[in-house]
């Protein structure tokens, strides 16, 4: 046994009665009330007591139950010193009893007493606690030395089994507390991660929606800033209030499949290439056998081709743009190309958090892919690789 469990207590889930079923926890009530019922019965039942003799007897019983009270609330705050001074209270009770003629009292209290302090109190203290009660019920026991040696061994046994069903007890209870702290920690994580992945969806979502409808904005602002004739201009206008419109409606239908995402629901990645790319005028190429992707890897392949096509139109307008989808064995990558950008980013480049590039490598990472982007030739190219 190593030497720390003859000085540690027994753990406070073993000394309470958390875990204990109703059962068990009536089954002791009622066998403690037997127990001092008993002992009223013997003590004053036979006559030994009379006059202020059965008062004195009646406070010594009163105080003998406080004090396996307070015996049980000091080893539960686990406060060794007061409990050891109440179980010498305990102990000076019974021999009290004794000396008096009560011997049933007094050979209860000292058995009671043993497997208390084997159940209760660290065994570097239990053991000659409990070794000091037997010894004094082996004395006064009238019966054999053998029969006095077995029921003293077996009460014994019985305090140690008491103490190691208890302790079973508390270890389950523990364990049991903690995996419902690992089971509250584990959804509080899983709802920050739905958090985090709800925010990105929104800003994936809003920034491509958003900053094409401002680009055309911007445009129609300086066209009726520049020009002296709106008329001769409207045409110019009325393509860029449609196209705003457009872009509208794209983000509102963005955003319906941003919470069809987040149902599981979603249309194959293809098509939403090809429909993405159409609306911006790049060119799609698919290599590789196509196949159903997973929704976390098929939601990042659409959000980076949608973050990296609205950079071409803040950062490049007039590029021409290749789109690659390439699936491999295991993986499935995504290429966005531009180059020959004609116009100047200006004001346009300013406009949204700053942080699109970031939040793609992000999401790319969160499913143990990579994402490289960078100048390449006359352009800029962006390199997605996750598992599928």
């Amino acid at each position: 046994m190593p030497p720390n469990a003859w000085t540690s207590w027994p753990l406070r889930e073993s000394l309470s009665r958390a875990g204990l079923s109703e059962t068990r926890l009536w089954l002791g009530r009622g066998t403690r009330a037997a127990v001092v019922a008993g002992l009223l019965w013997s003590t004053f039942a036979g006559g030994t007591f009379s006059g202020w003799g059965l008062a004195a007897a009646a406070a010594v019983l009163f105080v003998t139950m406080l004090a396996f009270w307070g015996l049980f609330r000091m080893t539960l705050e686990r406060r060794l010193l007061p409990a050891l001074a109440l179980y010498a209270v305990l102990e000076a009770a019974a021999l009290g009893f004794l000396l008096v003629g009560a011997r049933l009292p007094a050979t209860v209290l000292w058995c009671a007493c043993a497997m208390t302090a084997i159940e209760r109190l660290p065994l570097v203290a239990a053991v000659p606690c409990s070794a000091a009660a037997l010894g004094a019920f082996a004395v006064v026991n009238n019966d054999s030395w053998l029969t006095t040696t077995v029921t003293a061994t077996g009460l014994a046994l019985a305090g140690y089994v008491v103490r190691l069903d208890a302790e079973a007890r508390g270890n389950a209870q523990r364990l049991l507390t903690q995996e419902r702290a690992a089971r509250k920690a584990e959804a509080e994580t899983a709802a920050f991660a739905e958090r985090g992945r709800i925010a990105r969806e929104i800003h994936d979502v809003l920034a491509h929606s958003l900053s094409a409808q401002l680009v055309h904005l911007e445009a129609a602002r300086q066209l009726i800033q520049r020009s002296a004739d709106l008329e001769a201009d409207r045409e110019q206008l009325l393509e860029r209030v449609v196209a705003c419109r457009g872009m509208a409606r794209e983000g509102l239908d963005g955003t319906r499949e941003a919470l069809s995402a987040l149902r599981g629901e979603m249309v194959p990645v293809e098509d939403f290439l090809r429909r993405l790319t159409a609306a911006e005028g790049a060119q799609l190429d698919v290599t590789g056998a196509a196949r159903a992707l997973p929704a976390e890897a098929g939601l990042a392949v659409r959000r980076v081709a949608q973050e990296a096509l609205t950079n071409v139109r803040k950062h490049a307008p007039g590029a021409h743009v290749s789109v690659w989808l390439e699936y491999f064995e295991g993986e499935v990558g995504l290429v966005v190309r531009d180059f020959g950008g004609r116009g100047k980013p200006g004001e346009l480049a300013r406009s949204g958090s700053g942080y699109g590039l970031l939040g793609m490598r992000e999401r790319a990472e969160l499913l143990g892919g990579t994402l490289e982007s960078g100048p390449d030739e006359e352009g800029f190219v962006v390199r997605l690789r996750v598992p599928a």
